[in-house]
Protein backbone atom coordinates (compact mmCIF):
# COMPACT_ATOMS: atom_id res chain seq x y z
CA UNK A 1 0.00 0.00 0.00
CA UNK A 2 1.49 3.55 -0.63
CA UNK A 3 2.08 5.98 1.91
CA UNK A 4 0.19 9.69 1.68
CA UNK A 5 3.48 11.24 1.06
CA UNK A 6 3.81 8.95 -2.04
CA UNK A 7 0.30 9.41 -3.18
CA UNK A 8 1.43 13.66 -3.43
CA UNK A 9 3.97 12.48 -5.15
CA UNK A 10 2.34 10.62 -8.19
CA UNK A 11 -0.27 13.41 -7.81
CA UNK A 12 2.49 15.60 -8.69
CA UNK A 13 4.07 13.91 -11.84
CA UNK A 14 0.59 13.51 -13.00
CA UNK A 15 -0.35 17.06 -12.78
CA UNK A 16 3.48 17.90 -13.86
CA UNK A 17 2.49 15.50 -17.19
CA UNK A 18 -0.68 17.15 -18.11
CA UNK A 19 0.62 20.70 -17.86
CA UNK A 20 3.54 19.82 -19.49
CA UNK A 21 1.65 18.24 -22.71
CA UNK A 22 -0.66 21.32 -22.67
CA UNK A 23 1.70 23.62 -22.70
CA UNK A 24 3.66 21.84 -25.49
CA UNK A 25 0.48 21.65 -27.39
CA UNK A 26 -0.15 25.48 -26.74
CA UNK A 27 3.67 26.40 -28.12
CA UNK A 28 2.70 24.60 -31.01
CA UNK A 29 -0.54 26.33 -32.01
CA UNK A 30 1.68 29.38 -31.29
CA UNK A 31 3.66 29.23 -33.95
CA UNK A 32 0.90 29.93 -36.48
CA UNK A 33 0.55 33.24 -37.11
CA UNK A 34 -2.50 35.04 -36.39
CA UNK A 35 -4.93 35.37 -39.54
CA UNK A 36 -3.66 31.85 -40.84
CA UNK A 37 -6.02 29.37 -42.07
CA UNK A 38 -4.75 26.24 -41.51
CA UNK A 39 -6.10 22.95 -43.57
CA UNK A 40 -8.12 20.42 -41.10
CA UNK A 41 -10.02 17.28 -42.20
CA UNK A 42 -13.06 18.07 -44.64
CA UNK A 43 -11.53 21.51 -46.06
CA UNK A 44 -10.68 22.01 -49.46
CA UNK A 45 -6.80 22.63 -49.62
CA UNK A 46 -5.66 25.72 -50.61
CA UNK A 47 -4.47 26.29 -54.36
CA UNK A 48 -0.70 26.87 -53.24
CA UNK A 49 1.73 27.04 -56.42
CA UNK A 50 4.88 25.10 -55.61
CA UNK A 51 8.03 24.91 -58.23
CA UNK A 52 8.99 21.47 -59.51
CA UNK A 53 12.37 20.13 -60.27
CA UNK A 54 11.49 20.52 -63.86
CA UNK A 55 11.41 24.83 -63.12
CA UNK A 56 7.79 23.94 -63.51
CA UNK A 57 5.13 26.12 -61.60
CA UNK A 58 2.61 23.53 -60.46
CA UNK A 59 -0.22 24.08 -58.26
CA UNK A 60 -2.42 21.92 -56.27
CA UNK A 61 -5.45 22.53 -58.35
CA UNK A 62 -3.69 20.46 -61.33
CA UNK A 63 -4.27 17.23 -59.81
CA UNK A 64 -8.25 17.50 -58.91
CA UNK A 65 -10.16 14.67 -60.47
CA UNK A 66 -7.30 12.69 -58.75
CA UNK A 67 -6.44 11.04 -55.44
CA UNK A 68 -3.39 12.70 -54.11
CA UNK A 69 -1.09 11.70 -51.10
CA UNK A 70 1.66 14.88 -50.25
CA UNK A 71 4.09 13.60 -48.82
CA UNK A 72 6.48 16.01 -46.92
CA UNK A 73 10.15 15.76 -46.79
CA UNK A 74 13.47 16.35 -46.39
CA UNK A 75 17.03 14.97 -47.51
CA UNK A 76 18.11 15.17 -43.92
CA UNK A 77 15.15 13.47 -42.58
CA UNK A 78 16.13 9.94 -41.82
CA UNK A 79 12.29 8.43 -41.30
CA UNK A 80 11.66 10.03 -44.26
CA UNK A 81 13.99 8.75 -46.33
CA UNK A 82 13.07 5.10 -44.71
CA UNK A 83 9.64 5.49 -45.79
CA UNK A 84 10.72 6.84 -49.43
CA UNK A 85 10.65 2.79 -51.05
CA UNK A 86 6.83 2.34 -49.58
CA UNK A 87 5.82 5.24 -51.72
CA UNK A 88 7.49 3.94 -54.63
CA UNK A 89 6.11 0.99 -54.08
CA UNK A 90 2.76 1.91 -53.46
CA UNK A 91 3.34 4.45 -56.51
CA UNK A 92 4.43 1.52 -58.99
CA UNK A 93 1.24 -1.04 -57.74
CA UNK A 94 -1.45 2.03 -58.55
CA UNK A 95 0.08 3.21 -61.69
CA UNK A 96 -0.14 0.12 -63.56
CA UNK A 97 -3.55 0.02 -62.89
CA UNK A 98 -4.66 3.54 -63.02
CA UNK A 99 -3.03 5.15 -65.43
CA UNK A 100 -3.05 9.09 -65.62
CA UNK A 101 -6.43 9.05 -63.78
CA UNK A 102 -5.27 6.99 -60.61
CA UNK A 103 -3.98 8.18 -57.36
CA UNK A 104 -0.70 9.72 -57.12
CA UNK A 105 1.61 10.36 -54.81
CA UNK A 106 3.45 13.81 -54.73
CA UNK A 107 6.59 14.34 -52.73
CA UNK A 108 6.62 18.13 -51.21
CA UNK A 109 10.49 18.75 -50.17
CA UNK A 110 11.21 20.76 -47.61
CA UNK A 111 14.89 21.47 -47.94
CA UNK A 112 17.14 23.18 -50.01
CA UNK A 113 16.44 22.99 -53.61
CA UNK A 114 20.31 22.19 -54.50
CA UNK A 115 20.02 19.30 -51.62
CA UNK A 116 17.01 18.20 -53.15
CA UNK A 117 18.48 17.77 -56.74
CA UNK A 118 21.13 16.20 -55.53
CA UNK A 119 19.11 13.47 -53.19
CA UNK A 120 16.67 12.93 -56.61
CA UNK A 121 19.79 11.86 -59.01
CA UNK A 122 21.28 9.48 -56.14
CA UNK A 123 17.31 8.20 -55.31
CA UNK A 124 15.19 8.48 -58.09
CA UNK A 125 11.58 8.26 -57.35
CA UNK A 126 8.42 6.96 -59.60
CA UNK A 127 6.22 9.87 -58.51
CA UNK A 128 6.72 13.88 -59.16
CA UNK A 129 8.97 16.26 -56.61
CA UNK A 130 7.70 19.70 -55.34
CA UNK A 131 9.73 21.72 -53.43
CA UNK A 132 7.83 23.53 -50.54
CA UNK A 133 8.31 27.02 -49.26
CA UNK A 134 10.41 26.95 -45.56
CA UNK A 135 9.36 30.72 -45.50
CA UNK A 136 6.57 31.15 -42.45
CA UNK A 137 4.24 30.08 -42.94
CA UNK A 138 5.58 26.89 -44.58
CA UNK A 139 3.93 24.84 -47.00
CA UNK A 140 3.49 22.15 -44.47
CA UNK A 141 2.24 24.63 -42.28
CA UNK A 142 -0.57 25.74 -44.22
CA UNK A 143 -1.73 22.02 -45.06
CA UNK A 144 -2.17 21.19 -41.45
CA UNK A 145 1.37 20.25 -39.91
CA UNK A 146 1.19 22.10 -36.96
CA UNK A 147 4.24 20.92 -35.45
CA UNK A 148 5.77 21.39 -38.59
CA UNK A 149 7.08 17.63 -38.32
CA UNK A 150 8.46 15.57 -40.67
CA UNK A 151 7.72 13.06 -42.28
CA UNK A 152 3.65 14.70 -42.75
CA UNK A 153 1.58 12.91 -45.17
CA UNK A 154 -1.92 14.59 -46.14
CA UNK A 155 -4.40 12.91 -48.38
CA UNK A 156 -6.89 14.62 -50.97
CA UNK A 157 -9.27 13.33 -52.55
CA UNK A 158 -10.42 14.01 -55.75
CA UNK A 159 -12.48 17.33 -54.93
CA UNK A 160 -8.87 18.47 -53.20
CA UNK A 161 -10.41 18.10 -49.89
CA UNK A 162 -8.36 16.70 -46.81
CA UNK A 163 -9.44 13.40 -45.66
CA UNK A 164 -7.00 12.50 -43.55
CA UNK A 165 -3.76 13.42 -42.77
CA UNK A 166 -0.15 12.33 -40.45
CA UNK A 167 2.60 12.77 -38.83
CA UNK A 168 5.63 10.51 -39.51
CA UNK A 169 6.52 7.65 -41.34
CA UNK A 170 2.92 6.39 -43.16
CA UNK A 171 2.54 2.06 -42.26
CA UNK A 172 1.28 -0.30 -45.21
CA UNK A 173 -2.34 0.12 -43.73
CA UNK A 174 -2.21 3.71 -44.87
CA UNK A 175 -1.01 3.38 -47.83
CA UNK A 176 -3.28 0.42 -48.81
CA UNK A 177 -6.13 2.93 -47.74
CA UNK A 178 -4.64 5.75 -50.14
CA UNK A 179 -4.87 3.58 -53.21
CA UNK A 180 -8.10 2.16 -52.01
CA UNK A 181 -10.84 3.35 -54.00
CA UNK A 182 -13.40 4.00 -51.13
CA UNK A 183 -10.21 5.85 -48.89
CA UNK A 184 -11.21 6.98 -45.83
Amino acid sequence: MMSRSNWIILGAAVLAAAGGGWLQHASQRARVPAGLQIAEKGDIVPDLALAGLDGKEHRLSDYRGRRVLLNFWASWCGPCLKEMPSLVQAQANVGEHAGNAGPLIVGVAMDDPAQVRAFRAAHPVNYPILLGSLDSPSTSLRLGNVGEVLPYSVLLDENGRVVFSRRGVLDADDLKAWSSPAAP
